[in-house]
Protein backbone atom coordinates (compact mmCIF):
# COMPACT_ATOMS: atom_id res chain seq x y z
CA UNK A 1 0.00 0.00 0.00
CA UNK A 2 2.85 2.41 0.82
CA UNK A 3 4.38 2.09 -2.67
CA UNK A 4 1.16 3.46 -4.19
CA UNK A 5 0.85 6.41 -1.83
CA UNK A 6 2.22 9.00 -4.23
CA UNK A 7 -0.12 7.96 -7.02
CA UNK A 8 -3.14 7.88 -4.72
CA UNK A 9 -2.19 11.40 -3.63
CA UNK A 10 -2.05 12.38 -7.30
CA UNK A 11 -5.52 10.92 -7.87
CA UNK A 12 -6.99 12.93 -4.99
CA UNK A 13 -5.22 16.08 -6.17
CA UNK A 14 -6.45 15.97 -9.77
CA UNK A 15 -9.94 14.71 -9.00
CA UNK A 16 -10.60 17.61 -6.63
CA UNK A 17 -9.74 20.16 -9.33
CA UNK A 18 -11.46 18.45 -12.28
CA UNK A 19 -14.87 19.94 -11.42
CA UNK A 20 -13.43 23.46 -11.54
CA UNK A 21 -11.88 22.65 -14.91
CA UNK A 22 -15.29 21.57 -16.27
CA UNK A 23 -16.93 24.75 -14.96
CA UNK A 24 -14.23 26.93 -16.55
CA UNK A 25 -14.76 25.17 -19.89
CA UNK A 26 -18.53 25.63 -19.78
CA UNK A 27 -18.09 29.29 -18.82
CA UNK A 28 -15.71 29.84 -21.75
CA UNK A 29 -18.16 28.32 -24.24
CA UNK A 30 -21.02 30.45 -22.90
CA UNK A 31 -19.08 33.73 -22.83
CA UNK A 32 -17.62 33.10 -26.29
CA UNK A 33 -21.08 32.68 -27.82
CA UNK A 34 -23.43 35.01 -25.91
CA UNK A 35 -24.10 38.15 -27.99
CA UNK A 36 -23.42 40.45 -25.04
CA UNK A 37 -20.02 38.95 -24.15
CA UNK A 38 -18.52 37.31 -27.23
CA UNK A 39 -16.82 40.51 -28.50
CA UNK A 40 -15.30 41.07 -25.07
CA UNK A 41 -14.08 37.46 -24.97
CA UNK A 42 -12.36 37.80 -28.35
CA UNK A 43 -10.60 41.07 -27.48
CA UNK A 44 -9.70 40.76 -23.79
CA UNK A 45 -6.95 38.23 -24.54
CA UNK A 46 -5.25 40.74 -26.85
CA UNK A 47 -4.55 43.20 -24.02
CA UNK A 48 -0.84 43.74 -23.47
CA UNK A 49 0.89 42.47 -20.32
CA UNK A 50 4.09 44.16 -19.21
CA UNK A 51 6.52 44.14 -16.31
CA UNK A 52 9.64 46.25 -16.64
CA UNK A 53 12.67 46.66 -14.40
CA UNK A 54 14.54 49.66 -15.75
CA UNK A 55 15.12 49.02 -19.44
CA UNK A 56 14.51 45.27 -19.08
CA UNK A 57 10.99 44.10 -19.88
CA UNK A 58 10.25 40.62 -18.57
CA UNK A 59 7.14 39.70 -20.54
CA UNK A 60 8.50 40.21 -24.03
CA UNK A 61 8.93 37.76 -26.87
CA UNK A 62 11.54 38.77 -29.44
CA UNK A 63 11.21 42.40 -28.40
CA UNK A 64 7.40 42.52 -28.54
CA UNK A 65 5.18 42.78 -25.47
CA UNK A 66 3.08 39.72 -24.67
CA UNK A 67 -0.68 39.88 -24.78
CA UNK A 68 -2.80 38.25 -22.08
CA UNK A 69 -3.29 34.99 -24.00
CA UNK A 70 0.44 34.68 -24.62
CA UNK A 71 1.06 35.40 -20.93
CA UNK A 72 -1.22 32.51 -19.97
CA UNK A 73 0.13 30.08 -22.56
CA UNK A 74 3.81 31.06 -22.47
CA UNK A 75 4.32 32.04 -18.82
CA UNK A 76 1.68 30.35 -16.67
CA UNK A 77 1.62 27.06 -18.58
CA UNK A 78 5.39 26.53 -18.15
CA UNK A 79 4.63 26.54 -14.41
CA UNK A 80 2.13 23.74 -15.04
CA UNK A 81 4.71 21.80 -17.05
CA UNK A 82 7.22 22.40 -14.27
CA UNK A 83 4.80 20.64 -11.94
CA UNK A 84 4.57 17.78 -14.45
CA UNK A 85 8.37 17.62 -14.54
CA UNK A 86 8.55 17.48 -10.74
CA UNK A 87 6.09 14.58 -10.73
CA UNK A 88 8.04 12.80 -13.43
CA UNK A 89 11.31 13.18 -11.55
CA UNK A 90 9.73 11.98 -8.31
CA UNK A 91 8.19 8.93 -9.96
CA UNK A 92 11.39 8.06 -11.84
CA UNK A 93 14.06 8.72 -9.20
CA UNK A 94 12.25 8.46 -5.86
CA UNK A 95 10.80 4.95 -5.90
CA UNK A 96 7.57 5.80 -7.72
CA UNK A 97 5.66 3.81 -10.32
CA UNK A 98 8.13 4.76 -13.08
CA UNK A 99 11.25 4.05 -10.99
CA UNK A 100 11.98 0.60 -12.42
CA UNK A 101 11.56 -1.15 -15.75
CA UNK A 102 9.14 -3.65 -14.20
CA UNK A 103 6.89 -0.92 -12.78
CA UNK A 104 7.02 1.38 -15.79
CA UNK A 105 6.75 -1.03 -18.72
CA UNK A 106 2.96 -1.47 -19.00
CA UNK A 107 1.96 2.22 -18.66
CA UNK A 108 4.87 3.34 -20.85
CA UNK A 109 3.99 0.78 -23.55
CA UNK A 110 0.35 1.82 -23.32
CA UNK A 111 1.32 5.49 -23.54
CA UNK A 112 3.47 4.86 -26.63
CA UNK A 113 0.59 3.13 -28.38
CA UNK A 114 -1.72 5.90 -27.24
CA UNK A 115 0.55 8.54 -28.77
CA UNK A 116 1.22 6.77 -32.08
CA UNK A 117 -2.27 5.63 -33.09
CA UNK A 118 -4.01 9.05 -32.74
CA UNK A 119 -1.44 10.52 -35.13
CA UNK A 120 -2.11 7.73 -37.63
CA UNK A 121 -5.89 8.14 -37.32
CA UNK A 122 -5.60 11.94 -37.70
CA UNK A 123 -3.40 11.46 -40.78
CA UNK A 124 -5.89 9.05 -42.39
CA UNK A 125 -8.86 11.32 -41.60
CA UNK A 126 -7.15 14.29 -43.27
CA UNK A 127 -6.23 12.37 -46.41
CA UNK A 128 -9.75 10.99 -46.76
CA UNK A 129 -11.54 14.34 -46.45
CA UNK A 130 -9.02 16.90 -47.79
CA UNK A 131 -7.74 16.93 -51.37
CA UNK A 132 -5.98 20.31 -51.57
CA UNK A 133 -2.26 19.64 -50.97
CA UNK A 134 -1.61 23.11 -49.57
CA UNK A 135 -4.38 22.84 -46.98
CA UNK A 136 -3.32 19.29 -46.24
CA UNK A 137 0.18 20.45 -45.31
CA UNK A 138 -1.21 23.26 -43.18
CA UNK A 139 -3.70 21.00 -41.38
CA UNK A 140 -0.97 18.41 -40.77
CA UNK A 141 0.64 20.82 -38.31
CA UNK A 142 -1.95 19.55 -35.83
CA UNK A 143 -1.06 15.84 -35.99
CA UNK A 144 0.17 15.75 -32.34
CA UNK A 145 -3.02 17.36 -30.93
CA UNK A 146 -4.87 14.11 -30.07
CA UNK A 147 -1.77 12.53 -28.49
CA UNK A 148 -2.45 13.88 -25.01
CA UNK A 149 -4.41 12.40 -22.11
CA UNK A 150 -5.81 14.92 -19.64
CA UNK A 151 -4.90 13.52 -16.24
CA UNK A 152 -7.39 15.68 -14.32
CA UNK A 153 -10.44 14.80 -16.42
CA UNK A 154 -9.56 11.12 -16.88
CA UNK A 155 -8.94 10.49 -13.18
CA UNK A 156 -12.01 12.55 -12.37
CA UNK A 157 -14.21 10.29 -14.49
CA UNK A 158 -12.56 7.17 -13.07
CA UNK A 159 -13.24 8.43 -9.53
CA UNK A 160 -16.99 8.25 -10.17
CA UNK A 161 -16.72 4.46 -9.87
CA UNK A 162 -15.10 4.81 -6.43
CA UNK A 163 -14.16 1.49 -4.79
CA UNK A 164 -15.33 -0.53 -7.79
CA UNK A 165 -12.04 0.37 -9.51
CA UNK A 166 -9.08 -1.88 -8.62
CA UNK A 167 -6.10 -0.02 -7.21
CA UNK A 168 -3.86 -1.39 -9.96
CA UNK A 169 -6.10 0.13 -12.62
CA UNK A 170 -5.95 3.57 -10.99
CA UNK A 171 -2.17 3.35 -10.82
CA UNK A 172 -2.04 2.24 -14.47
CA UNK A 173 -4.07 5.26 -15.67
CA UNK A 174 -2.13 7.75 -13.55
CA UNK A 175 1.26 6.36 -14.63
CA UNK A 176 0.18 6.25 -18.28
CA UNK A 177 -0.97 9.88 -18.15
CA UNK A 178 2.38 10.96 -16.64
CA UNK A 179 4.32 9.04 -19.32
CA UNK A 180 1.96 10.57 -21.90
CA UNK A 181 2.84 14.05 -20.62
CA UNK A 182 6.52 13.28 -21.08
CA UNK A 183 5.84 12.38 -24.72
CA UNK A 184 3.92 15.63 -25.16
CA UNK A 185 6.81 17.62 -23.73
CA UNK A 186 9.23 16.00 -26.19
CA UNK A 187 6.89 16.76 -29.11
CA UNK A 188 6.56 20.40 -28.04
CA UNK A 189 10.35 20.73 -27.85
CA UNK A 190 10.95 19.16 -31.27
CA UNK A 191 7.96 20.02 -33.47
CA UNK A 192 7.19 23.56 -32.39
CA UNK A 193 10.71 24.96 -32.70
CA UNK A 194 11.02 27.05 -35.87
CA UNK A 195 14.45 28.58 -35.21
CA UNK A 196 17.08 28.64 -32.47
CA UNK A 197 18.93 31.59 -30.97
CA UNK A 198 22.11 29.98 -29.68
CA UNK A 199 23.15 32.84 -27.34
CA UNK A 200 19.82 32.60 -25.50
CA UNK A 201 19.98 28.80 -25.52
CA UNK A 202 23.49 28.88 -24.10
CA UNK A 203 22.30 31.20 -21.35
CA UNK A 204 19.47 28.78 -20.54
CA UNK A 205 21.95 25.91 -20.27
CA UNK A 206 24.01 28.12 -17.96
CA UNK A 207 20.97 28.56 -15.70
CA UNK A 208 20.43 24.79 -15.68
CA UNK A 209 24.07 24.25 -14.75
CA UNK A 210 23.71 26.84 -11.98
CA UNK A 211 20.72 24.92 -10.59
CA UNK A 212 22.69 21.68 -10.58
CA UNK A 213 25.68 23.31 -8.89
CA UNK A 214 23.37 24.92 -6.33
CA UNK A 215 21.92 21.53 -5.45
CA UNK A 216 25.41 20.04 -5.22
CA UNK A 217 27.22 22.69 -3.20
CA UNK A 218 24.52 24.82 -1.50
CA UNK A 219 22.61 22.20 0.44
CA UNK A 220 20.47 24.71 2.33
CA UNK A 221 19.24 26.55 -0.76
CA UNK A 222 15.49 27.11 -0.54
CA UNK A 223 12.89 26.75 -3.27
CA UNK A 224 12.94 30.52 -3.81
CA UNK A 225 16.53 30.25 -5.06
CA UNK A 226 15.42 27.78 -7.73
CA UNK A 227 12.35 29.82 -8.63
CA UNK A 228 14.59 32.88 -9.14
CA UNK A 229 16.96 30.99 -11.41
CA UNK A 230 13.91 29.52 -13.14
CA UNK A 231 12.57 32.96 -14.08
CA UNK A 232 15.85 33.78 -15.84
CA UNK A 233 15.87 30.36 -17.52
CA UNK A 234 12.26 30.83 -18.68
CA UNK A 235 13.02 34.20 -20.31
CA UNK A 236 16.09 32.82 -22.07
CA UNK A 237 14.27 29.73 -23.36
CA UNK A 238 11.29 31.86 -24.46
CA UNK A 239 13.59 33.98 -26.61
CA UNK A 240 15.74 31.08 -27.81
CA UNK A 241 13.06 29.78 -30.19
CA UNK A 242 12.29 26.65 -28.13
CA UNK A 243 8.88 26.78 -26.48
CA UNK A 244 9.02 28.18 -22.96
CA UNK A 245 7.28 25.14 -21.41
CA UNK A 246 10.57 23.28 -21.76
CA UNK A 247 12.14 25.68 -19.24
CA UNK A 248 9.74 24.45 -16.57
CA UNK A 249 10.61 20.81 -17.25
CA UNK A 250 14.37 21.45 -17.29
CA UNK A 251 14.16 23.37 -14.02
CA UNK A 252 12.14 20.55 -12.43
CA UNK A 253 14.80 17.97 -13.29
CA UNK A 254 17.52 20.21 -11.81
CA UNK A 255 15.78 20.51 -8.42
CA UNK A 256 17.18 18.20 -5.70
CA UNK A 257 14.87 15.26 -5.01
CA UNK A 258 16.69 13.75 -2.05
CA UNK A 259 17.44 14.89 1.48
CA UNK A 260 20.90 15.94 2.55
CA UNK A 261 21.12 13.43 5.42
CA UNK A 262 18.21 11.05 4.82
CA UNK A 263 14.78 10.79 6.42
CA UNK A 264 15.82 8.91 9.57
CA UNK A 265 18.42 11.54 10.48
CA UNK A 266 15.83 14.33 10.71
CA UNK A 267 13.12 12.22 12.35
CA UNK A 268 15.55 11.19 15.06
CA UNK A 269 16.53 14.83 15.59
CA UNK A 270 12.87 15.84 15.94
CA UNK A 271 12.20 12.98 18.36
CA UNK A 272 15.24 13.90 20.48
CA UNK A 273 14.09 17.52 20.90
CA UNK A 274 10.43 16.60 21.46
CA UNK A 275 11.42 14.23 24.27
CA UNK A 276 12.90 17.17 26.18
CA UNK A 277 9.35 18.43 26.80
CA UNK A 278 7.62 16.61 29.68
CA UNK A 279 4.40 14.71 28.95
CA UNK A 280 1.55 16.77 30.43
CA UNK A 281 -2.21 16.42 30.43
CA UNK A 282 -3.89 19.24 28.48
CA UNK A 283 -6.54 21.10 30.48
CA UNK A 284 -9.06 23.76 29.52
CA UNK A 285 -6.94 26.31 31.41
CA UNK A 286 -3.88 25.42 29.33
CA UNK A 287 -5.77 26.25 26.13
CA UNK A 288 -6.44 29.81 27.28
CA UNK A 289 -3.29 30.60 29.26
CA UNK A 290 -0.09 31.28 27.30
CA UNK A 291 2.99 29.42 28.50
CA UNK A 292 6.18 31.30 29.12
CA UNK A 293 8.91 29.28 27.42
CA UNK A 294 12.50 29.20 28.56
CA UNK A 295 15.34 30.03 26.21
CA UNK A 296 16.19 26.33 25.97
CA UNK A 297 12.58 25.50 25.08
CA UNK A 298 12.61 28.08 22.32
CA UNK A 299 15.83 26.69 20.90
CA UNK A 300 14.41 23.16 20.98
CA UNK A 301 11.28 24.28 19.13
CA UNK A 302 13.36 26.06 16.52
CA UNK A 303 15.50 22.95 16.07
CA UNK A 304 12.30 20.91 15.56
CA UNK A 305 11.06 23.45 13.01
CA UNK A 306 14.37 23.40 11.12
CA UNK A 307 14.51 19.61 11.08
CA UNK A 308 10.89 19.48 9.87
CA UNK A 309 11.73 21.82 7.00
CA UNK A 310 14.71 19.66 6.00
CA UNK A 311 12.59 16.53 6.19
CA UNK A 312 10.81 17.68 3.01
CA UNK A 313 13.00 17.63 -0.10
CA UNK A 314 13.16 20.75 -2.26
CA UNK A 315 11.34 18.85 -5.01
CA UNK A 316 8.39 17.89 -2.79
CA UNK A 317 8.35 21.35 -1.23
CA UNK A 318 8.01 22.96 -4.67
CA UNK A 319 5.33 20.44 -5.66
CA UNK A 320 3.35 21.31 -2.55
CA UNK A 321 3.67 25.06 -3.11
CA UNK A 322 2.62 24.83 -6.77
CA UNK A 323 -0.29 22.41 -6.28
CA UNK A 324 -3.09 24.82 -5.37
CA UNK A 325 -2.10 27.72 -7.69
CA UNK A 326 -1.95 25.29 -10.63
CA UNK A 327 -5.12 23.33 -9.85
CA UNK A 328 -7.30 26.24 -8.80
CA UNK A 329 -5.96 29.15 -10.85
CA UNK A 330 -3.61 28.35 -13.74
CA UNK A 331 -5.43 25.37 -15.32
CA UNK A 332 -8.96 26.83 -14.94
CA UNK A 333 -7.72 30.17 -16.33
CA UNK A 334 -6.05 28.35 -19.22
CA UNK A 335 -9.29 26.48 -19.93
CA UNK A 336 -11.34 29.67 -19.81
CA UNK A 337 -8.93 31.43 -22.18
CA UNK A 338 -8.54 28.58 -24.69
CA UNK A 339 -11.76 26.55 -24.67
CA UNK A 340 -14.03 29.33 -25.90
CA UNK A 341 -15.00 28.11 -29.36
CA UNK A 342 -17.24 30.61 -31.17
CA UNK A 343 -19.87 28.64 -33.08
CA UNK A 344 -20.75 31.49 -35.46
CA UNK A 345 -20.44 30.19 -39.01
CA UNK A 346 -19.75 26.66 -37.78
CA UNK A 347 -21.91 23.60 -38.28
CA UNK A 348 -21.87 19.99 -37.23
CA UNK A 349 -20.22 19.19 -40.57
CA UNK A 350 -16.99 20.74 -39.20
CA UNK A 351 -16.74 17.63 -37.04
CA UNK A 352 -16.82 15.30 -40.04
CA UNK A 353 -14.06 16.73 -42.16
CA UNK A 354 -10.54 18.07 -41.95
CA UNK A 355 -9.04 19.03 -38.60
CA UNK A 356 -12.26 18.57 -36.64
CA UNK A 357 -12.63 14.97 -37.81
CA UNK A 358 -8.93 14.23 -37.36
CA UNK A 359 -8.84 15.41 -33.75
CA UNK A 360 -12.21 13.87 -32.87
CA UNK A 361 -11.40 10.42 -34.25
CA UNK A 362 -7.83 10.63 -33.02
CA UNK A 363 -9.04 11.02 -29.44
CA UNK A 364 -12.04 8.69 -29.57
CA UNK A 365 -10.66 5.91 -31.78
CA UNK A 366 -6.90 6.47 -31.90
CA UNK A 367 -6.28 6.72 -28.16
CA UNK A 368 -8.47 3.72 -27.37
CA UNK A 369 -7.03 1.42 -30.02
CA UNK A 370 -3.46 2.56 -29.34
CA UNK A 371 -3.53 2.15 -25.55
CA UNK A 372 -5.55 -1.07 -25.54
CA UNK A 373 -3.78 -2.85 -28.41
CA UNK A 374 -0.29 -1.97 -27.10
CA UNK A 375 -1.26 -3.13 -23.61
CA UNK A 376 -2.95 -6.31 -24.92
CA UNK A 377 0.04 -7.31 -27.04
CA UNK A 378 2.58 -6.69 -24.26
CA UNK A 379 0.51 -8.65 -21.73
CA UNK A 380 -0.17 -11.53 -24.14
CA UNK A 381 3.53 -11.72 -24.94
CA UNK A 382 4.17 -11.88 -21.17
CA UNK A 383 6.42 -8.84 -21.31
CA UNK A 384 4.31 -7.33 -18.51
CA UNK A 385 1.55 -8.39 -16.15
CA UNK A 386 -2.08 -7.32 -16.15
CA UNK A 387 -2.82 -4.89 -13.27
CA UNK A 388 -3.98 -6.86 -10.23
CA UNK A 389 -7.72 -7.67 -10.04
CA UNK A 390 -8.28 -6.15 -13.49
CA UNK A 391 -10.27 -7.64 -16.38
CA UNK A 392 -9.82 -7.02 -20.08
CA UNK A 393 -13.13 -5.16 -20.11
CA UNK A 394 -12.05 -2.80 -17.33
CA UNK A 395 -8.72 -2.21 -19.09
CA UNK A 396 -10.65 -1.36 -22.28
CA UNK A 397 -12.73 1.15 -20.31
CA UNK A 398 -9.62 2.89 -19.01
CA UNK A 399 -8.13 2.86 -22.53
CA UNK A 400 -11.26 4.70 -23.71
CA UNK A 401 -10.86 7.26 -20.90
CA UNK A 402 -7.38 8.01 -22.26
CA UNK A 403 -9.17 9.77 -25.13
CA UNK A 404 -10.07 12.52 -22.68
CA UNK A 405 -7.52 14.95 -24.02
CA UNK A 406 -8.11 18.50 -22.92
CA UNK A 407 -5.42 20.63 -21.29
CA UNK A 408 -2.35 19.57 -23.29
CA UNK A 409 -4.43 19.00 -26.45
CA UNK A 410 -5.80 22.55 -26.25
CA UNK A 411 -2.27 23.78 -25.64
CA UNK A 412 -0.96 21.92 -28.70
CA UNK A 413 -3.82 23.23 -30.85
CA UNK A 414 -2.76 26.80 -30.05
CA UNK A 415 0.83 25.91 -31.03
CA UNK A 416 -0.27 24.08 -34.19
CA UNK A 417 -2.55 26.79 -35.56
CA UNK A 418 -1.28 30.16 -34.32
CA UNK A 419 -3.40 33.03 -35.61
CA UNK A 420 -0.29 35.01 -36.57
CA UNK A 421 1.49 32.23 -38.48
CA UNK A 422 3.72 33.86 -41.08
CA UNK A 423 2.40 33.70 -44.63
CA UNK A 424 -1.06 32.42 -43.65
CA UNK A 425 -4.47 34.10 -43.68
CA UNK A 426 -5.66 34.97 -40.16
CA UNK A 427 -9.24 33.84 -40.84
CA UNK A 428 -8.07 30.44 -42.10
CA UNK A 429 -5.88 29.90 -39.03
CA UNK A 430 -8.73 30.94 -36.73
CA UNK A 431 -11.03 28.49 -38.49
CA UNK A 432 -8.52 25.63 -38.15
CA UNK A 433 -8.00 26.46 -34.48
CA UNK A 434 -11.75 26.45 -33.82
CA UNK A 435 -12.13 23.13 -35.66
CA UNK A 436 -9.35 21.65 -33.53
CA UNK A 437 -10.97 22.89 -30.32
CA UNK A 438 -14.35 21.53 -31.42
CA UNK A 439 -12.74 18.15 -32.08
CA UNK A 440 -11.06 18.21 -28.67
CA UNK A 441 -14.28 19.06 -26.84
CA UNK A 442 -16.40 16.48 -28.67
CA UNK A 443 -13.69 13.81 -28.56
CA UNK A 444 -13.20 14.37 -24.85
CA UNK A 445 -16.93 14.12 -24.07
CA UNK A 446 -17.38 11.07 -26.31
CA UNK A 447 -14.38 9.30 -24.78
CA UNK A 448 -15.64 10.03 -21.28
CA UNK A 449 -19.08 8.61 -22.13
CA UNK A 450 -17.76 5.50 -23.90
CA UNK A 451 -15.23 4.81 -21.17
CA UNK A 452 -17.85 5.27 -18.45
CA UNK A 453 -20.29 2.90 -20.19
CA UNK A 454 -17.62 0.21 -20.60
CA UNK A 455 -16.46 0.54 -17.00
CA UNK A 456 -20.00 0.47 -15.65
CA UNK A 457 -20.63 -2.84 -17.45
CA UNK A 458 -17.28 -4.48 -16.67
CA UNK A 459 -16.37 -3.36 -13.13
CA UNK A 460 -17.74 -5.31 -10.14
CA UNK A 461 -21.02 -3.95 -8.82
CA UNK A 462 -20.85 -1.75 -5.74
CA UNK A 463 -22.50 -4.35 -3.52
CA UNK A 464 -20.53 -7.27 -4.91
Amino acid sequence: MEQNYTFLSMVRKYVSSSVLLVLATIAALLVANLPSTKDWYQTVWLKEVSLSIGSISLFTHHGEAMNLLQFINDFLMPIFFMSVGLELKREIFCGGELSSVKKAMLPVIGACGGMLMPIIVFFIALHITVSDSGMLDLMSRGLPIPMATDIAFSLGVLSMFSKRVPLGLKVFLAALAVADDLGGIIVIAVKYTDYISFPHLLGAFGCAALCLLTGRFWKSATKMVYFTIGIAMWWLVLNSGIHATIAGVILAFCVPAKLNNGTSFYIERIRRHVDKFPHLEVTAKDKKTPTLLSEDDIQDLRAIETASDHLISTLQDMEDVLRNPINYFIIPLFAFANAGVCFDGMSITNLFEGVGLGVFTGLLIGKFTGVFSASWISIRMKLVQMPENTTWGALAGVAALCGIGFTVSMFMSALSYPITLAGQDTDIMQSLLNDAKLGILCGTVASALVGSLILNRTLPKANA
